[in-house]
C-alpha cells in the first residue's frame, strides 16, 4: 500500500474510534430517497454530477453519505480538498453521473469504483439503481466473477471463521465469540444477502463511516439504509457479477464519455499495463461505432482519474 493509502485508512479508523458524529446535514440519511434511472437506448450514462456548499460542521464523508456517495469517491472528485474539515463555503463535487458497467443484468459490483449497480425493471422498463460499498482489502480480496444470490437474512447472526478470529486477538482486540448475535454490535447490521461462493455476502454495517473503501473480509458491505432497500428488491437466485474495471466509456446519443479511477492498491496486473488496460477498454466501445477521440484529454482523464465521466469523443458519421 502507498503512504497516501496508508494515511487514508489511519484517518478513516481514527474517525471511526473517535465515534464520528455525523452532521445535521447527515442526520436525515435514512429518508433520503433511492436514485433510480430508467434506462433509455442509445446512452450509457445515467445521473449528471453535481456540487453543493459545505457547512462548517460538514466532512466530506457527512455530504458522501447524504447523496449516495463513498469515502473514495468523493475524495477522487474533490482533489486538495480536507476530508475532515472540507471548510464553510467551499464547493464539494457530487461525482453522481455514472457511466454504467459492461456486464448490465441483476447485480454488478465494480470493485474498482467501489460501487454497486442493480438493474431491474421500473414501472415495467429497464431501470437501475446504484450504491456506494466497501470491498475486500489487500489480503480478504473480494472475488470476481459470476456468482447469483442464494440465500436472504434479517437480523443476520454472523459466525466469523478462525482466521477472522484469529487476527482479531493478532491485532490485540480481544477475544471474537464464535457467535455474534443480530444487535448493534454485529457488523453484518440488519440484512444479509448470501452469496453462491461460499463465505462472502452482500450486506449492512454497524459502522457506515467506512463505506466505500477496501477495507472488509471480502464481503461487500453497504450503509444501512441502501441494503434496507435492496433487501426486499432483489429475489433469490438474482445474478451478481463482480467486476474490476477502473476504466470505462459510454455513448450518450454521439458521445463519447470516459470515467477513469485509480486501480486498486494490490492490483498489480493493472497498475503495469494501466494504458492498456484503457484501450482495450476504448476498442470495446468503439468496436461497433467509431469515434473521433481527443486523445489528449484521454490521457488528462486517466492521469487525474477523479471519476466523473468526461466527453472526449464523438462518433463519425458513417460515409
Amino acid at each position: 500500500m502507498t503512504m497516501t493509502g496508508i494515511c487514508r485508512y489511519i484517518c478513516a479508523l481514527s474517525g471511526l474510534l473517535a465515534g464520528l458524529v455525523l452532521s445535521a446535514s447527515a442526520g436525515n440519511v435514512a429518508d433520503v430517497s433511492t436514485e433510480t434511472w430508467a434506462l433509455q437506448p442509445g446512452t450509457q450514462l445515467v445521473g449528471d454530477v453535481a456540487t453543493v456548499v459545505a457547512r462548517h460542521e460538514d466532512t466530506l464523508t457527512d455530504i458522501a453519505r447524504v447523496h449516495g456517495l463513498g469515502y473514495e469517491e468523493i475524495i477522487w472528485a474533490n482533489p486538495g480538498t480536507d476530508i475532515w474539515l472540507p471548510g464553510e463555503g467551499t464547493v464539494v463535487t457530487l461525482p453522481t453521473r455514472f457511466i454504467l458497467p459492461s456486464a448490465r443484468s441483476g447485480l454488478v459490483v465494480n470493485i474498482a469504483e467501489y460501487r454497486v449497480y442493480y438493474f431491474h425493471q421500473v414501472d415495467g422498463k429497464p431501470g437501475v439503481s446504484t450504491f456506494p460499498v466497501s470491498i475486500g482489502r489487500m489480503d480478504w480480496s473480494t472475488p470476481i466473477g459470476r456468482w447469483s444470490v442464494v440465500a436472504k437474512q434479517k437480523d443476520p447472526a454472523w459466525y466469523p471463521p478462525e482466521s477472522i478470529r484469529n487476527e482479531h486477538r493478532t491485532d490485540g482486540r480481544g477475544v471474537l465469540q464464535k457467535v455474534v448475535p443480530a444487535g448493534p454490535d454485529n457488523p453484518l447490521g440488519r440484512y444479509a444477502m448470501r452469496l453462491s461462493i461460499s463465505g462472502y455476502l452482500i450486506h449492512g454495517t454497524n459502522r457506515p463511516v467506512g463505506i466505500g473503501m477496501q477495507v472488509t473480509h471480502g464481503c461487500i458491505r453497504m450503509y444501512p439504509e441502501d441494503i434496507e432497500w435492496l433487501f426486499p428488491q432483489v429475489p433469490v437466485g438474482t445474478p451478481v457479477t463482480i467486476v474490476n474495471q477502473p476504466y470505462k466509456f459510454g455513448w450518450a446519443g454521439d458521445e463519447l464519455y470516459l470515467e477513469a479511477h485509480p486501480p486498486l492498491e494490490d492490483d498489480k496486473s493493472t497498475r503495469e499495463r494501466a494504458m492498456t488496460v484503457l484501450t482495450e477498454e476504448y476498442v470495446q466501445a468503439t468496436r461497433d461505432r467509431p469515434a473521433r477521440v481527443n486523445w489528449r484529454l484521454v490521457e488528462d482523464v486517466y492521469r487525474r482519474h477523479e471519476g466523473v465521466p468526461v466527453l472526449v469523443g464523438t462518433a463519425i458519421a458513417a460515409p
